[in-house]
């Protein structure tokens, strides 16, 4: 499941951001709703939001669970939208010894994953939007290095999962297609940057 994003293309969003090799949990992401386009802090704190046992949720969400988005009262009121990226990295091994690997898609197209969206609303009346993005079982290509992935979503169905229909935006939560993704060893990224 996404947990670092690597962004190093144009995504069209009239946003101007460099290129960024490592973007990580806490930064801004570009993001698509169907307000716009614009920047959203990447994990959201679900204030005033209980779980199952009425207790509130305090940790950072930075990826929801597609099984239960639509559900969890986390995730009330929330509002959907898209994230360009141009890959993700996942790792594996041991502690101290771990692998890091880069995905993107086989074509070099850009990743849209499905996000989750709302405003965070801080003492003092400071307003920030933060993202989340959406998981589901992992497809063949990532299935090997990690059990979730983030899903992803064809650009011809972008408005659909930004659109009122929420039954068509269920539909869209699954695996990306068997050999669409290629994973590559990431080897020349400063881990420690922005």
């Amino acid at each position: 499941m996404p947990g670092r994003l690597f962004l190093t293309s144009d995504p069209g969003l009239g946003l101007d951001d460099p290129p960024r090799f490592n973007m990580a949990p806490g930064q801004e992401l570009q993001v698509l709703s169907a307000e716009g386009a614009q920047r959203m802090r990447w994990g959201m704190i679900p204030v005033g939001r209980v779980n199952a046992r009425g207790r509130p949720v305090m940790e950072t969400i930075i990826n929801a669970r597609s099984e239960t988005v639509f559900d969890k009262s986390a995730y009330a009121g929330v509002r959907r939208a898209a994230v360009p990226v141009d890959g993700w990295y996942e790792w594996t091994g041991e502690k101290r010894r771990k692998t890091a690997w880069r995905i993107a898609r086989a074509d070099g197209a850009l990743i849209w994953f499905a996000a989750i969206f709302d405003v965070w609303r801080a003492p003092g009346g400071t307003e920030v939007a933060q993202v989340a993005t959406v998981t589901c079982a992992p497809s063949a290509d990532v299935r090997d290095i990690h059990h979730r992935m983030g899903v992803i979503l064809e650009k011809d169905a972008i408005s659909t999962w930004l659109g009122t229909d929420e039954a068509a935006a269920r539909a869209l939560m699954v695996p990306f297609r068997d050999g669409g993704l290629v994973v590559d060893a990431a080897k020349d990224v400063d881990w420690t940057g922005p």
